[in-house]
């Protein structure tokens, strides 16, 4: 993994936010929302600097909005689920001759990185299925509750010219459904006994820096383990389309200045506007958890500190890595 930070930005395909959440409400079916959408080349629309070998300029359109990109299509074979029973998300990823992909490039340790993600995004899970010989992949998924959900695959072909993609489709979970409301920005959460706390702010089009630090019982933990090649993975999804922002933290385990923790410090730029739920997966002895936030763009989170970034405090420019 490069050392410094590689953002992956892309939206899912539909405005209005559904959702999942605990709770019972009325009974609902939900029908799986319509995956079809035109495919667009990286001539067509330029693609997010950044991460997995991206490099666009101008106003790149966020990603994810496709089922199919660049001639690749995410099939996602199962579309309905049940809401609190064990099921098995099949899926493959398909070239533009229709044949299943079996080849792919390994980044942060995996060949595909799946993120699913409820419309109200109280519900994250960052996934690692398995491939089969034929492409087929497969992951056992259990989802709390019903509502709509959005699946990304973020994966390299390993063909000739071939860059970094993400592709979104919608996942249905049936069964008693009621909206939450989105928990209210804060700067600190806790997750089994560890306390998370953030520093730093969001700001549309602008790179600044998001410092998380992690404690347990009070003490700084100064031992995290590294996890994919990273002490920390932080994802940050747009209420309302899900915007993904996947970032990477700046330095990695052994390039002889990153500290693993108390803090795990990212370089973010939103697309724009808005209010955005970040996910950080960390790992503590041999566990890995995720503890989530709230934040608004261009606002601190209660009790935070923002953290202007390098190119901010000596020439006032925007740098994205």
């Amino acid at each position: 993994m490069n050392t410094g930070v590689k953002i992956t930005v892309f939206a899912a395909a539909l405005a209005a936010t559904f959702g999942t959440a605990y709770g019972v409400g009325a009974a609902i079916d939900p029908a799986a929302a319509d995956q079809d959408s035109a495919a667009h080349s990286e001539h067509d629309r330029p693609a997010p600097a950044g991460h997995g070998g991206h490099g666009g300029h101008g106003d790149p359109t966020p990603a994810g909005l496709q089922v199919s990109e660049a001639g690749y299509t995410l099939d996602l074979k199962t579309s309905r689920v049940t809401a609190g029973v064990k099921s098995e998300l099949h899926f493959a990823i398909r070239d533009r001759d229709g044949r299943q992909v079996t080849s792919y490039r390994r980044e942060h340790g995996k060949e595909l990185h799946l993120i699913l993600a409820s419309r109200d995004l109280v519900t994250y899970r960052h996934l690692h299925p398995t491939r089969a010989a034929d492409g087929t992949w497969s992951t056992p998924v259990d989802l709390p509750a019903a509502g709509a959900y959005r699946v990304f695959a973020d994966f390299t072909p390993d063909a000739e010219n071939a860059t970094n993609l993400t592709l979104g489709a919608d996942l249905a979970a049936s069964g008693a459904y009621r909206a939450p409301a989105l928990p209210e920005p804060s700067a600190t959460t806790t997750v089994d006994g560890y306390t998370v706390t953030l520093n730093g702010d969001l700001r549309p089009g602008k790179a600044s820096e998001l410092t998380l630090g992690v404690s347990h019982d009070g003490r700084p933990v100064t031992d995290l383990e590294p996890y994919l090649g990273a002490y920390g993975h932080l994802v940050a999804l747009r209420s309302g389309d899900l915007a993904y922002l996947h970032v990477h933290p700046n330095g990695e385990p052994g390039d002889g200045t990153t500290k693993p923790g108390p803090e795990v410090s990212f370089t973010a730029t939103a697309p724009s506007a808005g209010t955005y739920r970040l996910f950080l997966d960390f790992q503590h002895n041999g566990t890995v958890r995720t503890a989530a936030f709230t934040v608004r763009t261009g606002e601190a989170a209660p009790g935070s500190a923002s953290k202007p970034t390098a190119g901010e405090e000596h020439t006032g420019s925007n740098h994205q890595h």
